[in-house]
């Protein structure tokens, strides 16, 4: 009896072959796993091949050997407890396009300068807390209307929507953790339709920012300790979440989470996560629990 499954996901509509699918089953077979015949999620895009007597990393391994650097994701785990019912997700580059602090750089001619900062921060090469500190120190005095006026530019990942929308017709409960601003976490949420959203808060005085970040401060492991406490809050196992981001900052709650995906990460954060995303859009979660076409919400 199976008890595991390998997902493949293509990044496009139609760029799963049955033959590709079918030579993967006969690797797994050929590496002493017991195979069950491909059951298509959607077709020519989704399949799930459900397997036993090969553990998962080496079933993960022979795909992605044969895939070669088609654009397919992969992803296999135990079938138990597969669709999750807690998602916490990162939000900027994760639920949305933007890193919010590069659009505010842009109202003071500082995009580049901030920009790398971000990037080494999120490749985990800058102390989250000590980037976060310099990137908005240089926003100081920046008219805070501003605000606003950047979220207008906000671009949602595809599949965002989808996936919010039918995890919580199934019941589960979903929330935004971000290292970012709650003035953004809270627009995205209410725009999304997620239920919980946390974020930091840009100290605000006479209608400027004043270049400080109001204490404490949401990072790396604040975000762990608001997966625990919402699993806590919902009496759920962490085996029963999803969490899911792109940047360092986010490396704990992936790990700890039942099912934690790097999403289109940063290379530090794709080579440690069990979990990753690399091709696909927002959709590839909602696969990943074995949801079929016919079940994921249009938004």
């Amino acid at each position: 009896m199976t008890d595991h499954v390998l997902t493949l996901i293509a990044a496009e509509r139609g760029g799963l072959a049955a033959e590709t699918v079918d030579a993967i089953r006969e690797a797994l077979r050929n590496l002493g796993a017991d195979v069950a015949r491909p059951d298509w999620l959607a077709e020519a895009t989704a399949c799930d091949l459900p397997f036993a007597e090969l553990n998962d990393d080496q079933a993960d391994a022979a795909a992605r050997a044969l895939l070669g650097d088609a654009p397919v994701d992969v992803l296999a785990q135990p079938l138990a407890e597969r669709r999750k019912r807690l998602l916490i997700a990162d939000m900027e580059s994760t639920l949305i396009e933007n890193e919010m602090l590069d659009e505010l750089a842009d109202h003071v001619g500082k995009r580049r300068e901030i920009a790398e900062i971000t990037a080494r921060a999120m490749n985990g090469e800058l102390d989250f807390r000590g980037a976060l500190d310099a990137r908005v120190a240089l926003l100081a005095g920046l008219d805070a209307a501003v605000l606003d006026e950047s979220a207008k530019h906000i671009r949602y990942m595809p599949g965002a929507r989808a996936l919010i929308a039918t995890m919580q017709a199934n019941g589960a409960q979903t929330a935004i953790v971000s290292g970012g601003f709650r003035c953004y976490t809270a627009l995205v949420a209410r725009e999304l339709g997620v239920g919980r959203d946390f974020g930091n808060l840009l100290e605000i005085a006479d209608g400027r920012l004043t270049g400080r970040v109001v204490p404490p401060v949401l990072g790396r492991e604040a975000k762990l300790e608001a997966l625990v406490r919402l699993a806590t809050e919902a009496g759920l196992p962490l085996s029963a979440t999803l969490a899911t981001g792109d940047g360092a900052n986010d490396l704990d709650m992936i790990a700890a989470a039942g099912l934690g995906v790097a999403f289109r990460a940063k290379p530090i954060v794709a080579a440690q996560a069990k979990w990753r995303v690399l091709h696909g859009d927002l959709t590839a979660l909602l696969y990943a629990q074995g949801y079929r076409a016919g079940e994921i919400v249009a938004a």
